[in-house]
């Protein structure tokens, strides 16, 4: 019964620490870019699943990302919550052929918050110090855009 990690799990490794966060989002065409800071730990379930607890500096938000590596589903699965908002986030995916980039697929609410969307949040590894996290959302015509960059940078 107990897993044992796998390659894949070792990839989740190199977010562990604490982090500083700057991030950008774009909740629509109409509205300014929305700026915050704050804090970011990760830690390790036994090599199995990484867990990052976000912070805002303000105290506006705070959230909960779950990721891990399911070997009888081939993928990397996971959860995100978020204070801001009810809808629990559920992903599914795999890395990038670059082997730099985990890209999660989920569906949530759209952002004017009438009807479903499909989602795309990436993890991209710029160096040891750096990642980025960043959310898309597919539109109705099957674009993806770009609404969230997220910048961790190591503190610890």
């Amino acid at each position: 019964m107990f897993a044992k990690p796998q390659t894949e799990h070792v990839w989740l490794d190199a977010l562990i620490g604490n982090w500083s966060i700057e991030t950008e989002c774009q909740m629509g065409p109409d509205q300014p870019p929305q700026k915050s800071s704050g804090q970011a730990t990760c830690r390790s379930l036994e090599g199995m699943w990484l867990l990052i607890e976000s912070e805002s500096e303000s105290g506006d938000w705070s959230t909960l990302l779950t990721v891990g590596y399911d070997p009888a589903q081939s993928s990397y699965v996971g959860t995100f919550v978020g204070s801001m908002m009810t809808h629990l986030w559920i992903y599914q995916g795999s890395l990038d052929q670059t082997g730099k980039k985990l890209i999660l697929n989920t569906e949530g609410p759209q952002l004017s918050g009438e009807g479903m969307a499909r989602y795309q949040d990436s993890i991209e590894l710029i160096n040891q110090d750096h990642w980025i996290l960043s959310s898309q959302m597919q539109t109705e015509t099957g674009e993806w855009n770009q609404f969230m960059t997220s910048h961790h940078r190591r503190i610890t």
